[in-house]
């Protein structure tokens, strides 16, 4: 997902409301049950809000990250706006098509694929996507729903399909993600800890982030959760590789 997405209100049911256990003190402390309170607070939120309930900047607040005048330039709610539309539009007669056709828009057209198709481009390489042959989706449009999750079972269909053709070892494996752990390599890497710290300083004359945050992320967030927090320190130094290369004298002034 963009990393600009609207803050949620703080009304009952947002997703950036607190969690409130303080009124049982000895439980407050139990993983299993802050876990518990946050399936069933996250619960409440309608699609296809809900899905945005562990967005870092979210979480934090675009007030924490973000300067006044960055903030008065843009439409905090457009992002939302925009996601709630395409959920809205999907021709899905159930929830788990809906997520299907919602995904497709923002995990695979706006992420993943362009990702991979401008990466292999830079090497001059040409890739294709079997999976996603018109075929092959206009066959799995037609599947039931209840065959695509059945139970708690993910890829039950594609795994069944396949069971006299792939080793179990594959079919049995768990899923691993390709999240880039960028937080890692930089609480190790003192080349990667200098270019943070170069970008975080240009980044934060701009008037688009605030330098507090920056310096906070760098000195204690990333620490504390390198996996998590890496994320955001990654596409802000992305971010100001890009403007340095493109539009290296851009300031927003108070």
């Amino acid at each position: 997902m963009p990393l600009l997405k609207s803050a949620a209100g703080a009304e009952s049911g947002s997703i950036n409301a607190p969690l409130d256990v303080s009124s049982v003190p000895p439980l407050a402390s139990v993983p299993i049950v802050r876990k518990t309170v946050s399936y069933v607070r996250q619960a409440k939120v309608p699609l296809p809000d809900r899905l945005d309930a562990y967005n870092l900047l979210l979480r934090l607040g675009v007030a924490e990250v973000f300067t006044p005048e960055f903030l008065r330039t843009i439409d905090e709610g457009a992002p939302r706006d925009a996601q709630r539309a395409v959920w809205a539009e999907a021709e899905a007669g159930s929830v788990v098509n809906r997520m299907l056709a919602y995904d497709w828009k923002y995990t695979l057209a706006d992420n993943d694929l362009p990702k991979v198709c401008g990466t292999t481009a830079l090497a001059g390489i040409d890739v294709g996507f079997p999976l996603l042959s018109d075929d092959l989706v206009d066959f799995s449009l037609r599947l039931a729903p209840a065959l695509k999750l059945k139970g708690l079972k993910l890829r039950w269909f594609f795994k069944a399909a396949l069971r006299d053709f792939l080793p179990d070892e594959i079919l049995r494996k768990k899923k691993h993600g390709f999240g880039l752990p960028f937080g890692v390599w930089l609480a190790r890497h003192a080349g990667l800890q200098a270019l943070a710290r170069e970008s975080f300083a240009s980044l934060g004359k701009r008037g688009i982030v605030r330098a507090a945050f920056l310096d906070e992320l760098l000195d204690r967030r990333v620490a504390e959760h390198p996996g998590y927090y890496g994320e955001m320190v990654w596409l802000l130094v992305v971010l100001e590789q890009w403007l340095g290369a493109r539009a290296a004298g851009f300031t927003l002034r108070p």
